[in-house]
């Protein structure tokens, strides 16, 4: 989607506990783990997510053969571009996922694996956005989708 070069990958702008300012996201649905890059206009941005053995989709989804689902890949991907809606707005909504449009799954993803997300805009109006979204691990793209969204409510819950 866009080179990661440049990009110190190892390095968190924000990490998982950040994010609560920018994601309503709580428990078992955070599915971010940090960011580690944020344009200078804030249009683009790469995350992170680590799967480890202790989620709760790991003993089902398959046994002996632990494939993160991809429906989690792309709300990893749909909770990044909500925090580019937010920041890019500078002031937490509570975004929603509208729609995903042409997602293609390339490469399995496991236990183990760090997957980056990269986020791209496509439109960011003042309560709807569009993001191109894409994961990354290691050298190979393990899916890509644009995902819509909307805010529901101004600020966070709870």
């Amino acid at each position: 989607m866009f080179p990661l070069d440049g990009i110190d990958l190892d390095r968190l702008q924000l990490t998982r506990t950040d994010l609560e300012q920018w994601n309503p996201h709580r428990g078992h649905m955070a599915q971010l783990d940090g960011v580690v890059w944020t344009s200078p206009d804030k249009t683009s941005c790469v995350g992170m997510r680590d799967l480890r053995g202790d989620e709760f989709w790991v003993a089902g989804h398959f046994p002996g053969l632990p494939l993160f689902p991809g429906v989690l890949m792309i709300e990893s991907g749909a909770q990044l571009a909500g925090y580019l809606f937010n920041v890019r707005l500078e002031a937490p909504t509570t975004p929603a996922f509208l729609r995903i449009e042409d997602a293609a799954f390339r490469a399995s993803v496991t236990v183990g694996d760090r997957l980056y997300l990269l986020c791209q805009e496509i439109k960011i109006g003042r309560r709807r956005f569009s993001c191109a979204i894409q994961g990354v691990v290691g050298d190979k793209i393990a899916f890509e989708a644009k995902v819509a969204g909307m805010t529901l409510a101004e600020g966070m819950p709870g």
